[in-house]
């Protein structure tokens, strides 16, 4: 499966073997809020020159990071719904879930030391984050 600008995916999601994952409206929930590492998210838009300006950095700490933090990617076009859920306005944004939840966020083309040393805080501080998080109870709706 090609994603666009010539990346392969895996059946998977993985892209080549990598730490890095697309995810969609639909896998946003179990890869992302039910993962059981802390996860960074890169929400992109296709036509974004600053996304494929921070692409090559996102991939390199998903290496870097390989095992303690999953990388993963969101279309904002295609996933508008989970976007719109956590309040992306621009591309790319990073934020970086821990127990599920949005802990950490940068917006734009930030310096990669800056998105780097963002993964590396979320880890430093990720028990006390796991600690100080609430759970999801996914049983509750909004319908009655």
């Amino acid at each position: 499966m090609t994603l666009g600008e010539g990346i392969e995916t895996q059946g998977d999601g993985t892209m080549g073997g990598e730490n890095l994952v697309e995810v969609t409206d639909s896998t946003f929930e179990t890869t992302v809020e039910k993962s059981s590492i802390p996860v960074l998210v890169m929400f992109y838009s296709p036509a974004c020159p600053h996304c494929r300006t921070m692409e090559p950095y996102v991939r390199e700490y998903a290496e870097i990071f390989a095992g303690r933090v999953l990388f993963a990617r969101l279309d904002i076009i295609a996933g508008q719904w989970t976007a719109e859920k956590f309040g992306v306005r621009s591309t790319p944004t990073f934020k970086f879930f821990c127990n599920g939840r949005p802990v950490l966020e940068l917006v734009g083309a930030v310096y990669p030391a800056l998105l780097k040393r963002m993964v590396e805080d979320g880890l430093q501080n990720g028990k006390e984050c796991v600690a100080n998080s609430t759970a999801i109870n996914y049983d509750i709706t909004g319908y009655a």
